[in-house]
């Protein structure tokens, strides 16, 4: 068999190590001796002797997704052999996490993670119960983290003489070492007649960086399909 299709650019090359690697822009492979998480779902091949079960929450994590909407529907993958990881042709991306490090992501970004890694579920500063999209999963620990955008992300500074406002449906995460705030920028009296449409944003303020994607579509328009 010939072809385009069956160049080297599409055909997946032998695993050099465990963990995860970038298998293109679209996809991520895990290469598996043990146990890592991964979204629900987000699986689209396999090889070798793998099982695949859903990952309770516990009760305190099903209260925290009933009332925010993020808790993470997570899966383990257990065994040895190789797995690959997408989500609706999303460009996919690997974060490094270290020992101190601390990485605040959105939960709709997050494709699949190392064992070693603990997440917590954490709200902006100033959002209430109505902010759904305001409360985030923060990662700790030593390991690899996969996720996904849509499009090619935007990596901004954050300094405490430059602070940063982005959308609250465009931001991805953001690192340790800055602080989130609510800024509202249109009065009352703006926003009852119409407004701009940019009426809250996200504001963080400190040293650090803040990952936004290039789209202010709804977060849970992938839901809704």
């Amino acid at each position: 068999m010939t072809g385009d299709l069956f160049s080297s650019e599409h055909m997946v090359r032998p695993a050099t190590a465990p963990g995860m690697t970038v298998e293109n822009a679209k996809c991520l492979r895990y290469t598996v001796d043990g146990e890592m998480l991964a979204r629900q779902g987000a699986m689209v091949a396999y090889r070798g002797d793998l099982r695949f079960e859903r990952k309770g929450q516990g009760v305190g994590g099903m209260l925290k997704r009933a009332v925010t909407g993020e808790g993470l529907p997570l899966m383990a993958v257990r065994g040895q052999g190789e797995a690959w990881f997408a989500l609706e042709a999303q460009n996919c991306f690997v974060v490094e996490i270290g020992p101190g490090d601390e990485f605040t992501v959105n939960g709709r970004n997050v494709l699949c993670f190392d064992a070693t890694l603990s997440y917590r579920i954490s709200t902006v500063k100033g959002a209430g119960i109505t902010g759904g999209g305001l409360f985030n999963s923060v990662f700790t620990g030593h390991g690899k983290l996969g996720l996904v955008c849509e499009g090619s992300p935007l990596v901004i500074p954050v300094t405490p003489k430059s602070p940063v406002y982005v959308d609250t449906d465009a931001v991805v995460g953001w690192t340790a070492g800055l602080s989130t705030s609510l800024h509202r920028s249109q009065s009352l009296g703006s926003m009852l007649r119409g407004g701009s449409g940019e009426a809250v944003q996200l504001v963080l303020q400190g040293q650090g960086h803040v990952v936004v994607r290039p789209s202010e579509a709804p977060p849970h328009k992938a839901q809704q399909r």
